[in-house]
């Protein structure tokens, strides 16, 4: 019984012709594609709220870097006009000392 079942089968697949490939129409592509670009430029703002944190955050780094080094500037320039001030003093002292 089973021989049967598969000899029909076996038949029917035989008497089958090769299909055809089956291709896209015509201009489906360009639609897909505009689609997908209109779907994503409406979206649900999720994407524009991304980039404006990251531009938020390029912006407080970029014045936080600013900040910091002018900071720094004004710190080493306090340091070198206190070593002069105390190497001023120190030879002044110096001299006192030797009269």
């Amino acid at each position: 019984m089973k021989d049967h079942k598969i000899d029909r089968l076996l038949r029917s697949a035989a008497q089958v012709r090769e299909e055809e490939p089956v291709s896209m129409p015509f201009g489906f592509d360009t639609r897909v594609v505009a689609l997908w670009h209109a779907a994503a430029s409406k979206g649900n703002g999720v994407m524009q709220l991304l980039r404006r944190v990251a531009v938020v955050s390029a912006a407080v780094i970029v014045v936080s870097t600013i900040a910091a080094l002018r900071e720094a500037n004004q710190n080493r320039e306090i340091g070198e006009s206190f070593t002069n001030e105390f190497a001023i003093a120190d030879s002044a002292i110096q001299d006192e000392f030797l009269k």
